[in-house]
């Protein structure tokens, strides 16, 4: 059987991408196990084309992650397939459903940047020039960093809010720089 890769084309489906699906089953009890499940779907960017039916565009890394996810339901006394499959009609709606779900996640780190900023006004504000406050915004940074990138290895389409994610996070190393010049100077001047 031949792996479908992304964006292989198919004879009259001109432009199609493969996609694995998950049509899975989960006991209702405990609930947990549900939930356990549809936070991994989410997490690798999974999308739901109904209930207990999730996609994503076939990789290499995806098929791992989800036959992962398959043995586990399976452990959890579950039932699930794997599915490699294109789409026969309806690609652009799942492309876009794909694409809303990235431009969802590009929208929360703009949201996380502004928080982030509000942090570092909020320092400004109450004199926290401290090499320890300079640490902890550090941390925060690479995790949206960190956050933004595993969202960009997923976004096989070139979701929209690609742009304004990136010119957040960028403003928030501009800002971060300058409170980090700041501490700097202010350490220097209490020595």
């Amino acid at each position: 059987m031949r792996r479908v890769q992304p964006n292989d084309s198919h004879e009259g489906n001109e432009g199609s991408t493969g996609w694995l699906l998950l049509v899975y089953r989960v006991p209702s009890e405990p609930s947990r196990l549900r939930a356990t499940v549809w936070r991994r779907i989410k997490s690798l960017g999974a999308i739901y084309l109904q209930s207990s039916v999730a996609a994503l565009p076939a990789s290499v890394a995806a098929e791992r992650a989800l036959r992962k996810l398959r043995s586990e339901i399976l452990d959890m006394s579950g039932s699930a397939v794997l599915l490699s499959c294109s789409v026969l009609a309806g690609e652009q709606n799942v492309r876009s459903a794909f694409q809303a779900a990235r431009d969802d996640e590009y929208e929360e780190i703009v949201d996380k940047c502004q928080d982030f900023l509000a942090g570092l006004r909020k320092e400004y504000a109450d004199s926290h020039f401290s090499y320890a406050e300079l640490e902890e915004n550090e941390v925060d940074l690479v995790k949206l960093r960190n956050w933004l990138d595993r969202i960009r290895q997923r976004d096989v389409f070139g979701a929209s809010g690609l742009q304004t994610a990136l010119s957040s996070v960028a403003e928030c190393e501009e800002q971060l720089e300058a409170y980090a010049a700041r501490v700097y100077a202010e350490e220097a001047e209490s020595r």
